[in-house]
């Protein structure tokens, strides 16, 4: 079909191949570009060129890079275009449009069309999914009520479970403190017993030592008759410390 009538028919429909595919390869552009202007950001941000010499470098390279890919690009964007006006937006042979008069009768005739029965199927069908959809949210509410008071009951239980380990933990304290004052109390009385122990040793050595040594220095083999006064009131001083 001839390009002005293939125009005609897309003008019809309100339609412009040309201005899609136009609208196409300007989105393609400014992603490009919006791709190569962050890449040159974070570049300049990882190797710190911003200010230096290498700043110019690094924008020469990836213009060079760019313009590489956009040769690329219009390369194969080229062919997609041609194929579109070939293949996609191609109005077939024998297409014409509906004259004014015959569109007007077209639709006055497929109201006539439809009965007054399909009109009432058509309702019914509509009355009985909207039934449906009440009796599934009616459903769906009923569930969610459920679940909120299910969950409303593992809230509690799950309070109830903390309630018991801190109670569980206050108790393994206390009987721990007490475990550990009954350690102490045992602790203690043997610490006395060693005491009274060795008190009870040291009183021993002390009487022995007046039993066997001191006393025979004072009496010397001859009884008290020849001790000296001074000797007998040591040795009873020393009784006395017993």
């Amino acid at each position: 079909m001839e390009g002005s009538e293939s125009e005609a028919i897309f003008d019809s429909y309100n339609l412009n191949p040309q201005l899609f595919i136009n609208a196409a390869l300007n989105i393609v552009d400014e992603l490009i570009d919006s791709a190569f202007g962050y890449l040159h950001q974070e570049a300049s941000t990882q190797l710190k060129v911003e200010g230096s010499d290498r700043a110019e470098e690094l924008t020469k390279g990836l213009d060079y890079i760019g313009n590489m890919i956009r040769s690329a690009l219009d390369k194969r964007l080229t062919m997609w275009e041609k194929y579109c006006f070939l293949r996609v937006f191609v109005v077939p042979e024998g297409f014409s449009l509906p004259k004014d008069d015959e569109a007007s009768d077209g639709d006055a005739m497929d109201i006539e069309a439809v009965g007054n029965s399909d009109l009432d199927a058509q309702l019914d069908s509509l009355r009985t999914k909207l039934m449906l959809a009440e009796r599934e949210s009616a459903k769906l509410k009923r569930e969610i009520q459920a679940l909120e008071k299910q969950s409303v009951i593992s809230n509690h239980q799950a309070a109830s479970v903390n309630e018991l380990m801190k109670l569980s933990e206050q108790i393994s304290e206390d009987e721990a403190f007490k475990e550990l004052q009954n350690l102490a109390t045992e602790l203690r009385a043997k610490t006395e017993k060693l005491k009274t122990k060795g008190a009870d040793n040291v009183l021993r050595a002390r009487l022995e030592r007046f039993r066997y040594g001191d006393l025979l220095k004072i009496i010397d083999g001859n009884g008290l008759s020849n001790a000296k006064s001074e000797e007998i009131e040591g040795f009873l001083v020393g009784m006395k410390l017993l």
